[in-house]
């Protein structure tokens, strides 16, 4: 029988490669075939925050899952109804796993597919709560419903040069890109972006490539914010004892900005003196108080309806002391939830190939492998101004 192994989280600060089984074209719940599938031989495969909230011990991650929602690979083997993806493609997954038939992935949310997780709307593989999908932090991984799902480069001798970018159409540069857009970023807007890990340095990027004049990238880490200066962004660090609309008008000559992202989520913490102390509530709060009357409010930063660790028992259960009534009065507009990561990733792609971002070096790729990963999770935990990318086949080394 063939071999496979991945990334298993075994309990809060520890994940494991283990030997998992080979994937099946066979759905054991309902027991049967799904021939609509495809097994991938991962070509690359990314640590995400997302993941580093369950390996942290702060959602009900169960111990064993197999993380992993940010895939790309070539296509091993396909099921009898498969059309259009063929052996031997590169293609990117998006970490939504839709069905293509439901209400909502007809009207483009495939983010919140309604027949792909029994539990509630919306899947995604190798994530708690989001179906059972096992994860892609592995050498081969299962895809469902792959005509729909998958996304095909054209070219896979240019697909594998650029491999270091086209990496994070999965999940990091959509989600950013759909965090500026839902914020109505465009050109001459000033913009202002909470969180400068890979997801805030991706929505950074994606600013800049919307037409934004100026990109204000605020964090607590250092090196982070050094990183989001490399390619153009204006750091504003959280630490010093000033509010954060002082800190704006520091650098831009008003107290606010046109819109605002929050790429940090319910981990989020107070800034300044408090900046050691979670506040969960801080982020959507600042980015209320400093975004323009009129002004959006994109939020892909992660809010988890059970949070063990939380700093209270409203926490707890996602309920945060939001300061909505100053978000109405300055009739601002919000929008919450996973990117539908098809709706852009086409788009990015063709960014990605004809040299129009170089979103790898915005978000500073660095390439591991497979073994490598716990010390992946641990460096990144740690705050490392990186965005790991694991080559568990050693085909990007190759």
């Amino acid at each position: 029988m063939a071999s496979n192994r991945g990334v298993a989280y075994i309990k809060p600060g520890v994940v494991e490669v283990q030997s998992i089984d080979f994937p099946k074209l066979y759905d054991p719940a309902l027991k049967r075939k799904i021939e609509h599938g495809v097994i991938l031989k991962i070509i690359s495969t990314n640590i995400c925050g997302s993941d580093q909230h369950m390996v942290r011990g702060r959602t009900t991650a169960p111990a064993g899952l197999v993380l992993g929602h940010e895939i790309t690979g070539e296509v091993l083997e396909t099921g009898r109804d498969v059309m259009f993806i063929k052996k031997g493609d590169i293609v990117s997954v998006p970490f939504n796993i839709a069905c293509g038939r439901c209400r909502n992935c007809n009207e483009g949310k495939t983010g919140i597919c309604q027949n792909v997780n029994p539990a509630r709307a919306g899947a995604a593989y190798g994530y708690v709560d989001m179906g059972g999908w096992v994860g892609g932090q592995a050498e081969y991984v299962l895809v469902p419903y792959a005509d729909f799902n998958l996304l095909k480069f054209p070219d896979k001798d240019q697909a594998m040069a650029k491999i270091k970018d086209l990496t994070l159409l999965s999940d990091i540069f959509p989600t950013g890109y759909h965090g500026a857009v839902t914020a109505g970023v465009g050109p001459g807007m000033v913009a202002y972006v909470a969180g400068a890990g890979p997801v805030g340095l991706a929505c950074a990027a994606s600013c800049h490539l919307l037409g934004a004049a100026a990109v204000l990238v605020g964090d607590l880490n250092k090196d982070r914010l050094k990183q989001a200066k490399s390619f153009g962004c204006v750091p504003i660090d959280l630490t010093k004892n000033a509010t954060l609309a002082e800190l704006i008008e520091q650098e831009v000559g008003v107290p606010e900005v046109d819109c605002s992202i929050d790429c940090v989520g319910f981990e989020a913490h107070g800034t300044g003196k408090n900046s050691s102390v979670e506040r969960p509530a801080t982020v959507l709060n600042q980015i209320m108080e400093v975004t323009r009357a009129g002004g959006a409010l994109g939020i892909p930063g992660l809010y988890v309806t059970g949070d063990p660790g939380a700093v209270d028992d409203n926490a707890k259960i996602g309920m945060l002391g939001i300061r909505i009534g100053l978000g109405w009065a300055k009739s601002h507009c919000l929008t919450t939830g996973q990117c539908p990561v098809k709706k852009y990733n086409r788009q990015l792609m063709m960014c990605i190939l004809h040299d129009k971002i170089k979103i790898a070096k915005a978000v500073n790729v660095q390439t591991i492998s497979l073994d490598q990963a716990p010390k992946g999770y641990k460096d990144f935990d740690k705050g490392a101004a990186k965005k790991y990318v694991i080559d568990p086949n050693g085909m990007i080394a190759a």
